[in-house]
Order: structure tokens, then C-alpha cells, then sequence
């Protein structure tokens, strides 16, 4: 043998980890999705129990969804393909094992924290500091780990699928770190840095992209492996892999204010990402097409190989959702689709179909492989692919439907100019019998899934003793390289160019074409995100717009815990359904010292950004007790639970100081913010007694978060007409 040949084997033990990570948590995660779609059908099945309340589960669903997940699915596919893609085996195994770990330890965390209350309120970004600290450590190990890796293959040109996961490491990075800067104020309590619309730009920022390069660019990488892989054919085009890649890269970053249509965001903003989303429709149907035609000549395959049926449902859902996010983006269709149940058909999509169905077509592929065993049954993963795919069919069904009916019965109006239905709650009981259809999608998908697990068990249970471990022999990479295949010397600029030659230099240069992703992705961002902060005439201030008080800010705080800003908007649009309905359009100065901004991104109840003032405190008593004596026919939960509950009012000091370090002017609140809250719940308290109230819940929770709810949209109503020459707070 060569002394330049070297003999190694792949760590497959890491990635037999991940792939039953993927499917315990992908099974937890569902059937929390199960429970939450119960509760909108019926406020029964959040059992009268605080930590089961839709409010705090439905961020443990999305989250057990995303990052437990399609994320150990994720690492399953990149820590198999990444080995043989580089023929080395992974730099560290004590890093692959830390991060295997680390990132369980981060799920339970959230599964934990979440039902508990603990959430920033920030979409996809509700974990508080110490988890996101976590998180930060070990995708750091996770990107070591890798780059380690990258430096040490054995073969020279990068492969689509690492150019993908270079992207995918990287970015969300950097999204991660800067929509999470924030001051805690306890140990599982923080304000981010931001406030208002900044905040609202950040987050939306990060909540697009965390789309992008969460749960799309790394299930890229893994379609460019594994598809070929399996349809035993090489990917169709090269040079369109190429576009794809780049053009992904660099639109998708611009993006994310395509979410804030219509709201307190400045107007260029929103319609700067409308205009790059439209744009992002072109290379997202390139990565369809390349994938799907990379089954050329193989098509009689699909079938016979239920793994390529998951995987041409895949990629076809994967289209379907990238023509109509950029649908979505425009201003006309958004000002329908928006805060309906739309978004959440489109969002499922993505997921059951593009991300679910990836991973199952990926997870057959690999279970023979990684378990030295065939497939335990082949008609049982026929099966499953039948039972999801009709369960994703029954549920966007339903809930494209919904939504439609949502947008339209908001802005329908009757022959005399009046809203056609100004009851909230009419919507919502017109909405039932499609959440139960939803309930029946769900619950198929999840059979199928429970189908899938016992096929994989099966195939496990009959492994061998002991796994065989290949050994793998492979040429160290020279010091230097010659092009074997270079451009000939006389050709003109566009046959250069056309041949790619200087692409394929890139790809023997991994650190330059890391570099090169950052500053695509940085650039971007920052053209955006600058404006929105350095521009004053962005932010106009309001004289008469206060920060809240200390009994407020902890009543605020109680509507974080509780989720109410999962189901509630604060954003009333300049719409005219919307200002009929909900009051005067919403400012963005009437948000600077909101630390986090919670405009909501969906209404399953009535918008709260005009709530202040619109009933006595005493309704608001009645109502948290029992919502369905007041308003028939309600899906909210009850929350009596915050009037047994003692308000601590020592607490309300950290915040409010928290609070002063980011520049929120409170005055005397400094000194004895403990004080001030307990004379303003006093003077509250006493008026309900004395209107037939409850006596005694001056220190109870309930009396803080009608203190909130009272202050909303109050401030707005003592102020003069404001315009963006006002001037701003920075």
C-alpha cells in the first residue's frame, strides 16, 4: 500500500444516536401538537391546568417541532454524509458526543421551562438566556466539530450537501447570538435589548431566517446527498446547483419584514422584503427542479421504493412552499392571509411535508445501513407514506380553509357599511368544525409516524451482535494541486465563466467560501437592519406615552408567561376592517419601551392593542375565571388559577432596574417600585370590592395583569397627531 494512502473508519455510533433522538422527540413534539389542536377545538382539553394551557404549550410544540425535531434529524444526515463527503472521520469524537448530548440537555431544558412559564415571546426564540447560552455552546462544539472535519478530508472539492451545511452553521450563528442579546433580570428572566419595532425587525429577522436556515438550507444538503444516493443517479444539474446555492444564500437573508406588512414597521421595510421574497420564488423552484430531475431514468423506481416516494413528496412540498411564501409576501394577499389560521396551513406545509417527509425517506435509507440489517418491512413504510401523506391533505385542507374564512369574515361588511360580523367570537365559532378535521389530519400523520418508529425498532432488533466497522482507505490530499481539466487558455470571458472553473477553485477552499457565505449573509443584513436603527425619523416619539408602571410591567410579564401574546395581536393595522373594528391604527412610537414588542403574529382571540378602558376591572375578573360565562362560545382557557396566585412584589424591583439599564426613564420607580405596585393594586382591589367584586386580590396575580391590560392603548388617546419630523428616541 502507498505510504500517501491512510486507512480509517466512520463513526456511525454518533449518528444511530441522533437518528433515535430524531424520532423520540419528533413523536413528543407531535403530540404536543396533538393536545394544542384539541384545545382549539375545545377548551376542555386544556384540562384547567396552567402549565397545559395552549398559551404555554404551543412554543413547546414548535420548538420540540423545529429544533428537537428536524434538528437531530438534521445532525443524523449531516454527521453520515459529511464523513464519506470528506472521507475522514468526524475531528472529535469527544465533540460529537458532547454535542449529541449537550443538544438533548437543551430539549429538555425547554421541555421544562416553557410549560413553566419561562419564554422571552419572541417566535422560534422563546427560550430564556441560560438555554440560549447553552445552545450557543454547543453549536459552537457542533461547528469545531465540523470545520475540524472540513480541514482534514481527504478530498479535495466540497460537495453541494457541505456547501449547504456550511451555510446552515454559520448563519444561524449569527441569527442566534444577535436577536438573543438581551439583560436578564433573574435566573430565568431577561428583557432583550431591543425594543418596539427594532425589536420587532430583529425578531422577524431571525424568525424568517431561522426558516431558512434551519429547516431549509441544511434538508438541502441532505436532499443533494441522499436523493442521489438513493435513486442510484447523479444530481441533474451541476451549474444549477450553483445558482441555487448563492442565490439562496443572499436573498433569503433580506426577507423577513415581508412578516410586518401593514404594521408600525416602516412601510420600506416591509415592502424591501416583499421585494426579495418575490425574487427568492426563482432559486427555490431551481432547488425543486434539480432535485427532481435528478431521478431521471429512474422514475419506474419511486414505485417500487417507498424512500423515494417520501422524497418526491418532499421536494414537491418544498415547491408548493416556496411559490407561496413569496405569494404571501405580497401586500394584497398578506392583508388577507395575515394573523389567520393561513399562515399556519402554509407553515405545515413546509413542515409535515418538506421536513417530515425528508426525514423519513432519509431515516429508511439509513436504518439498513447504520443497522446492518434489512428493513424489517417495506409494506409497512408503503403504509405510513399513505396514512401521512392523507393526514397532511386533511390538515392543510381544513386549515387553508380556515384561514380563507378568517380573512374573509374580518373585513366582510353588510350593505350599510357596518362589519358584517363584529363579534370576534362569531369567527371563531364558524372555525370549529375545521379544527376537528385538523385534529383527524394530526392525529393520522402521527399513526404513521408511531408506524414508522415500530418499523425502525424492528430493523433494529435484528442487528448483529456487534456492528461491524468498515475500514476505509483513502489518499491524504496532496500539498499542492493541478487542474486536470483546466480552461483553455484562448477561451473568452463568457466560456469561463459558463464552465464553472472558477466555482470549482471555491470549492477546494473552504475557508474562503465560509468567508464568502458570512459576508453575503452580513452584508445583507445589515442594509437592512442599520436604517431601522439609526434613522430617528423611523421611531417618532409621543409625548404622552409613558413607560409602565411597576405593578404594569409586572402584569406585562404575566401575559409573557401565560402565552396570551400566542393567541392575541397588539397591532391594529391601517386597514379599514381593522380600524373599524379594533380602534385608531397603531404607532411606532407607542412601542419604545416595549422590551419585548408583542404585535403577535396570529389572532385566535380579538386583538388587545386598544383593550385599555374597554371594561370595567371587574369584567376582566369575571373573565379570567371563566372566559365562557362572559363571552359564549370562547375557546380561552380559564385562568383562576391567577386569582389564588400571590404576586411577588419583591420581584417587580430586578425587572424595573432591568428595565432602567436598557433606558426606560422610570423616575422614583428606581427607589421603591415594590411600594408603588402594591398602592396601585391596593386602590384597584378595593374598587372591585366595592363594584361586587372578589375582596382580597390585591396581592394576587390577576390584579397585575388587569393593571396591564387596562394600559393598553391608553396612552395613544392623549396625544396629539405625531409626525415622523418629531424626532425619535434612538
Amino acid at each position: 500500500m502507498s505510504a500517501h494512502v491512510e486507512s480509517f473508519s466512520y463513526d456511525d455510533a454518533i449518528v444511530r444516536k441522533f437518528l433515535w433522538a430524531t424520532f423520540i422527540w419528533g413523536l413528543v413534539g407531535m403530540l404536543v401538537g396533538l393536545v394544542i389542536a384539541l384545545q382549539l377545538a375545545s377548551p376542555w382539553f386544556n384540562f384547567d391546568t396552567a402549565w397545559l394551557s395552549f398559551g404555554r404549550l404551543r412554543p413547546l410544540h414548535t420548538n420540540a417541532v423545529i429544533f428537537a425535531f428536524a434538528g437531530n434529524a438534521i445532525f443524523t444526515g449531516a454527521y453520515y454524509s459529511t464523513q464519506r463527503l470528506l472521507k475522514t472521520r468526524m475531528f472529535s469524537d469527544g465533540l460529537s458526543s458532547f454535542h449529541f448530548w449537550g443538544w438533548q440537555a437543551i430539549i429538555v431544558a425547554a421541555a421544562i421551562t416553557l410549560p413553566l412559564g419561562f419564554t422571552q415571546a419572541k417566535e422560534y426564540a422563546e427560550l430564556e438566556w441560560p438555554i440560549d447560552i447553552a445552545i450557543a455552546v454547543v453549536w459552537v462544539a457542533f461547528a469545531v466539530n465540523f470545520f475540524g472535519t472540513l480541514a482534514r478530508r481527504r478530498e479535495r472539492h466540497i460537495y453541494v450537501a457541505i456547501w449547504f451545511y456550511i451555510a446552515s452553521i454559520v448563519t444561524v450563528a449569527i441569527l442566534h447570538i444577535f436577536n438573543n442579546l438581551s439583560l436578564p433580570a433573574g435566573l430565568l428572566k431577561s428583557y432583550p435589548i431591543y425594543a418596539g419595532v427594532q425589536d420587532a425587525f430583529m425578531q422577524w429577522w431571525y424568525g424568517h431566517n431561522a426558516v431558512a436556515f434551519f429547516l431549509t438550507t441544511p434538508f438541502l444538503g441532505l436532499m443533494y446527498y441522499f436523493m442521489p444516493k438513493a435513486a442510484e443517479r447523479p444530481v441533474y444539474s451541476y451549474k444549477l446547483s450553483i445558482l441555487h446555492f448563492w442565490t439562496i444564500v443572499f436573498l433569503y437573508i433580506w426577507a423577513g419584514p415581508h412578516h410586518l406588512h401593514y404594521t408600525a414597521l416602516p412601510d420600506w421595510a416591509s415592502t424591501l422584503g416583499m421585494l426579495f421574497s418575490v425574487m427568492l420564488w426563482m432559486p427555490s423552484w431551481g432547488g425543486m427542479i434539480n432535485g427532481l430531475l435528478t431521478l431521471r431514468g429512474a422514475w419506474h423506481k419511486v414505485a417500487e421504493e417507498p424512500v423515494l416516494k417520501f422524497f418526491v413528496v418532499a421536494i414537491t412540498a418544498y415547491g408548493m412552499s416556496t411559490f407561496e411564501g413569496p405569494m404571501l409576501s405580497v401586500k394584497s394577499v398578506n392583508s388577507l392571509a395575515h394573523y389567520t389560521d393561513w399562515i399556519i396551513a402554509h407553515v405545515h406545509t413546509g413542515a409535515l411535508g418538506w421536513n417530515g417527509f425528508m426525514t423519513f425517506g432519509m431515516i429508511y435509507w439509513l436504518a439498513p445501513r447504520l443497522f446492518q440489517a434489512p428493513l424489517f418491512s417495506k409494506k409497512l413504510a408503503e403504509l405510513h407514506f399513505w396514512i401521512a401523506t392523507f393526514g397532511i391533505l386533511l390538515y392543510v385542507a381544513a386549515i387553508y380553509s380556515a384561514g380563507i374564512t378568517q380573512g374573509l369574515m374580518w373585513r366582510a361588511f353588510d350593505e350599510t357599511g357596518r362589519l358584517a360580523y363584529p363579534d370576534f367570537v362569531e369567527t371563531v365559532v364558524r372555525l370549529i368544525p375545521m379544527y376537528w378535521v385538523r385534529v383527524a389530519g394530526g392525529t393520522l400523520y402521527i399513526i404513521g409516524m408511531c408506524v414508522f418508529g415500530y418499523n425502525i425498532l424492528r430493523t433494529w432488533m435484528a442487528r448483529p451482535k456487534t456492528y461491524d466497522v468498515p475500514v476505509v482507505s483513502a489518499p491524504k490530499l496532496p500539498a499542492t494541486y493541478v487542474d486536470p481539466t483546466p480552461v483553455p487558455a484562448g477561451a473568452g470571458l463568457w466560456a469561463r465563466f459558463a464552465a464553472a472553473r472558477w466555482h470549482h477553485r471555491w470549492e477546494r477552499l473552504p475557508l474562503t467560501f465560509t468567508v464568502m457565505v458570512v459576508l453575503a449573509v452580513v452584508v445583507a443584513s445589515l442594509a437592512e437592519i442599520l436604517p431601522t436603527f439609526l434613522i430617528r425619523s423611523n421611531v417618532p416619539t409621543i409625548a404622552s406615552v409613558k413607560p409602565y408602571t411597576p405593578l404594569e410591567l409586572a402584569g406585562r410579564d404575566l401575559y409573557i408567561r401565560e402565552g396570551c401574546f400566542n393567541c392575541h395581536s397588539q397591532m391594529v393595522r391601517p386597514l379599514r376592517h381593522e380600524t373599524e373594528r379594533w380602534g385608531e391604527y397603531s404607532k411606532p412610537g407607542e412601542f419604545v419601551y416595549d422590551h419585548p414588542f408583542l404585535w403577535g403574529s396570529r389572532r385566535i382571540g380579538p386583538d388587545l392593542a386598544r383593550v385599555g378602558g374597554k371594561y370595567p376591572d371587574l369584567w376582566h375578573v369575571r373573565h379570567f375565571e371563566e372566559p365562557q360565562a362572559l363571552v359564549q362560545n370562547s375557546i380561552m382557557p380559564s385562568y383562576a388559577h391567577l386569582g389564588r396566585a400571590p404576586l411577588d412584589f419583591e420581584g417587580i424591583q430586578a425587572r424595573v432596574d432591568a428595565m432602567v439599564m436598557l433606558g426606560v426613564p422610570y423616575g422614583d420607580a428606581v427607589r421603591d417600585a415594590p411600594g408603588q405596585a402594591r398602592e396601585q393594586a391596593r386602590t384597584m382591589a378595593e374598587a372591585i370590592a366595592a363594584s361586587g367584586g372578589p375582596a382580597g386580590i390585591g396581592d394576587r396575580e390577576v390584579i397585575a395583569l388587569i393593571a396591564y391590560m387596562q394600559r393598553l392603548g391608553k396612552d395613544i388617546k392623549q396625544a396629539p397627531p405625531v409626525t415622523a419630523e418629531a424626532g425619535a428616541r434612538p
